[in-house]
């Protein structure tokens, strides 16, 4: 089993594993339709945001494929709970994952996505020793495009209508970046 190296600062967040006094504040921004809308899903309901915790509590062993890592995302200063990422290993034989977050709209305008996104894309190629790191977003969420550009990841597809998002069909880009990537823009 690998075990991470959690919790992680950066200069204004705090990343940490969920535990059940999060539901609150997960629930607070998982049920609203405007962060829904780019999940190709409903809103979650409390239900659904308290059995969500008890399998991020539980955790994953990060070895096989659809593993995944799901990590709190708080204001150092507070402690107020503002989001999550979460790093999903795609292929385990070849070291790929995806990226992903989703941010209470509230705090949305800070850089608290593109700041915690940067801190569990270095856990990915450091610790976890990922070699290519993918991000697939709707290509409507524009503060998502923007994350993914100021990670450095290049986009590498525009897939057109290949979701369903009720009667709305969605477009999709991906980004990615590869380790040596990583490696060479934190050089500079």
């Amino acid at each position: 089993m690998t075990t991470t190296r959690l919790p992680l600062a950066t200069e204004r967040l705090v990343l940490r594993p969920f535990t059940a006094d999060d539901l609150d504040a997960l629930h607070a921004y998982q049920r609203l339709p405007e962060v829904a809308r780019y999940l190709y899903r409903p809103p979650l309901t409390r239900e659904q945001c308290a059995r969500s915790l008890a399998l991020r509590a539980a955790g994953t062993a990060w070895t096989e494929d659809g593993d995944d890592l799901v990590v709190a995302v708080c204001r150092a200063e507070d402690g107020a709970l503002v989001g999550e990422v979460v790093l999903k290993l795609a292929s385990a034989r070849a070291r790929q994952a995806e990226i992903g977050w989703i941010f209470h709209p509230a705090h949305g305008g800070r850089g608290y996505a593109a700041e915690a996104a940067r801190a569990v894309a270095a856990l990915a190629f450091g610790e976890l020793a990922v070699h290519r790191l993918f991000a697939r977003l709707d290509v409507l969420n524009t503060g998502s495009v923007r994350v993914c550009e100021r990670l450095g990841m290049r986009r590498e597809a525009h897939l057109v209508d290949n979701d369903l998002d009720g009667e709305r069909w969605g477009s999709e880009y991906v980004y990615a970046l590869l380790a040596r990537e990583w490696r060479a823009g934190e050089a500079i």
